[in-house]
């Protein structure tokens, strides 16, 4: 989010480094990608699986900046693909039940957002905790392939599948 020791995250397409670009693209997008490569034969062996992509509501309306909005909506349209193709291809899969979702955390507190902190607001922030647990709570739910292909909440999820120490607030608990 900084070059330069400069906050330029909300910078501007015409100011943003090339390498926000490519980091978006490469570890985010190339990254999810190939992961869902590696992990669909082991889940062929389990005879099940779920694979999430973690998105954000750039995809879908102007946030931060250009980079980070396509890359997400690079994500959501490589789930929808992926999903698409588990199914089509699931006689194939010997059966298998493969779930591909785009998730959608709020605001996460993870080490590069904590590094700019005083350029977010937190109060409504999401620990990387949340995020797991609502992940362990779609993996562990009842119907979890017919969401696949969707994109979904994380705080909505965490309010469908509830849970002891789920705030219901979109907040860690």
């Amino acid at each position: 989010m900084f070059e330069g020791g400069t906050y330029t995250n909300e910078d501007p397409f015409w100011l943003q480094p090339m390498r926000r670009w490519d980091t978006m693209f490469g570890p985010g997008v190339r990254g999810a990608f190939r992961a869902g490569q590696l992990a669909v034969p082991l889940m062929i062996l389990t005879g099940r699986g779920l694979i999430v992509n973690v998105s954000f509501w750039a995809a879908r309306t102007y946030l931060v900046n250009t980079p980070h909005g396509v890359a997400k909506a690079a994500v959501d349209k490589m789930t929808s693909d992926m999903a698409h193709e588990c199914e089509i291809h699931r006689p194939e899969l010997d059966g298998a039940d493969i779930t591909v979702v785009s998730l959608y955390p709020g605001l996460v507190r993870t080490e590069s957002v904590m590094e700019a902190a005083e350029f977010f607001d937190l109060s409504n922030s999401e620990s990387p905790q949340f995020l797991g647990r609502a992940v362990a709570s779609l993996a562990a739910g009842p119907n979890r392939h017919a969401k696949s292909g969707r994109i979904l909440v994380a705080a909505e999820l965490r309010a469908e599948y509830g849970s002891p120490t789920s705030t219901g607030s979109g907040r860690p608990p």
